[in-house]
């Protein structure tokens, strides 16, 4: 390798980074000062202010002691986590049955730490949440990316010869999947759990970071006599605090033992426990946003499909949208609703955009832009 000099620029590519990084680009959503921005799956409704000031008591109280080390094992939150786990689903979930980190991310992050790494694969279901490959490829875990039905949803049968071809360690199922909006059936989770025990002993990890807004249930009642199957869940969406980064999951103990393996000591801020413990004492109030989030999803759906848009169904809190197959594709609609003031998300689906659902008022902006921009596009 020759190392550039003089006023040469540096890049990635010029450094010793391992080979499976080389060429790739940093994960993150354009973030644009324009006047609506539905691109990064937010939830639009700041905190109440109740919340607000419960939240500074709590921060108070743990900055007087930020002096020492947090509690390492967040025994507190975890409790918090579990008995809201157990409020929501009706399943039993015990404070051992929880781990909590920065962010779901963290969470997947640790558990590829642990059961994946070099000389391990993991498996997923694309298009589907991005971040399952790149934290992959971050942890030495090699990637193999199956399909979808050309409607997006999840067969069990083609998970089943994925499974079998490529013999994974790991196996991420999204559901409501990111970002098509389609929940995954019990059974199709279950279909794939089985074949991948089929295989080896291998962990599958349902990413549940928009349950909340689906009509459906959690699959979390169906990790009782499976060590295997984990859930993984966000703090971020349906909570409104996406600012916060506290992701956590459920699972057998075990498997929250062996996440403390590779966990870094003290991962979790004192400040980050005291806030999201802070925010769960408000749930009742935080979840009744995502009523009204669902309608406006719903809303979306109806009206896109109006305006001549083929629109995926969705179970979160966003919509997928299209199918743009003329000149300059979706890419052309993204800058054309830009121009607009209105920022949606390009997921690379051929053909099709990703919009968040945001208020009302941020929603009739952007379905003003889309007719507007339907006409620009001659569709």
């Amino acid at each position: 390798m020759t190392v550039p000099t003089g006023r040469a620029r540096l890049t990635v590519d010029d450094l010793p980074v391992r080979p499976e990084l080389r060429g790739k680009s940093p994960y993150g959503a354009p973030q644009l000062d324009v006047p609506v921005r539905l691109n990064t799956n937010e939830n639009p409704y700041p905190l109440p202010e109740e919340l607000v000031g419960r939240i500074a008591e709590r921060v108070t109280e743990a900055a007087r002691g930020l002096n020492r080390y947090p509690d390492r094992d967040a025994l507190e939150l975890r409790a918090a986590l579990a008995r809201y786990l157990t409020a929501t689903t009706g399943h039993p979930v015990a404070t051992e049955s929880v781990w909590a980190a920065n962010g779901s991310n963290e969470v997947l992050q640790q558990l590829l730490q642990a059961f994946g790494g070099p000389g391990r694969t993991a498996l997923g279901f694309e298009p589907s949440y991005s971040m399952h490959g790149l934290i992959a490829r971050g942890t030495g875990t090699s990637w193999v990316a199956a399909g979808r039905g050309a409607d997006f949803e999840l067969d069990a049968g083609t998970a089943r010869r994925a499974i079998a071809e490529h013999r994974p360690d790991v196996v991420f199922v999204c559901t409501p999947n990111n970002p098509t909006g389609t929940a995954v059936p019990a059974e199709t989770v279950l279909a794939v759990h089985d074949a991948a025990q089929q295989v080896r002993p291998t962990l599958v990890v349902v990413d549940e970071a928009y349950v909340e807004f689906s009509h459906g249930t959690s699959l979390l009642p169906l990790i009782e006599g499976r060590p295997n199957l984990v859930v993984s869940r966000t703090m971020s969406k349906a909570f409104g605090a996406a600012g916060l980064r506290l992701g956590y999951l459920a699972a057998h103990p075990a498997v929250v033992e062996a996440v403390q393996l590779v966990r870094l000591p003290y991962h979790l801020s004192a400040v980050t426990q005291a806030t999201a413990l802070a925010a769960l004492e408000h749930t009742d109030t935080l979840l009744r946003y995502v009523d009204r989030l669902r309608a406006e999803r719903d809303r979306l759906v109806v009206e896109l499909r109006a305006a001549g848009c083929e629109v995926t169904d969705s179970d979160a809190n966003f919509v997928q949208f299209g199918n743009f197959d003329g000149p300059g594709g979706a890419a052309e609609v993204w800058r054309l609703l830009l121009d607009h003031g209105v920022l949606v998300r390009d997921n690379g689906v051929p053909g099709r955009l990703r919009v968040t659902a945001g208020t009302p008022e941020e929603n009739d902006a952007f379905l003003d832009a889309v007719r507007a921009v339907m006409k620009e596009y001659d569709r």
